[in-house]
């Protein structure tokens, strides 16, 4: 078991360094337009499926409440699908929640910031689509080749995408980016430097 346990440390560490690689620029690029975004008045809208949600959910309460310094809140928020949400959606509808979610509450210039570990995610997809007609900013968290979610996006957006296949795996970076982004964040906008 020990053997395998440090296998799966490994298998770890490896993604991380390949990230480390691959992926500051994006990194960078979520970070200037999250930071224009917010300095502009405009709004962050999370969303992702299954552990994905919770991710979002993360990230807007970095973003709200603080990461690790005290610091006026920041307007994000986490789409979301709540009992209430789904007892009064249609289901007749093909059209997803989170669509609906964006529809209603997004507006120009707003970044939808989705997280979906093979960008394969139905609900994400239909959000991004929404999105898109409402003349907003994508910031997509993937894995492995992007799926469907990289062939969404264009210039003005920003993949970060963990070249893994290994679900487990794009969901501990995902998380690991999702700290990363909200420290640099905060950095920008209030120059909080980390001891």
């Amino acid at each position: 078991m020990q053997d395998k346990i440090r296998a799966i440390f490994t298998e770890n560490i490896q993604t991380q360094i390949a990230c480390t690689e691959n992926l500051p620029q994006q990194i960078e690029n979520a970070v200037t337009s999250i930071v224009n975004g917010l300095i502009q008045g405009h709004r962050i809208l999370c969303c992702g499926e299954g552990i994905s949600s919770c991710l979002a959910q993360i990230l807007s309460i970095h973003l709200i409440n603080q990461y690790e310094t005290p610091r006026p809140s920041l307007p994000a928020f986490s789409l979301g699908h709540g009992h209430a949400l789904l007892d009064f959606h249609s289901k007749d509808s093909d059209e997803g929640i989170f669509a609906k979610q964006v529809k209603a509450l997004g507006q120009s210039n707003d970044i939808l910031f989705v997280i979906s570990p093979k960008g394969l995610c139905k609900e994400s997809i239909q959000a991004i689509e929404a999105a898109v007609t409402k003349d907003m900013i994508i910031i997509a968290l993937t894995g492995a080749d992007g799926g469907e979610i990289a062939g969404l996006l264009n210039d003005n957006d920003v993949e970060i995408r963990i070249l893994s296949q290994n679900t487990s795996r794009i969901h501990e970076i995902h998380h690991f980016v999702i700290n990363l982004l909200a420290e640099m964040i905060d950095n920008s906008l209030f120059n909080i430097q980390r001891n």
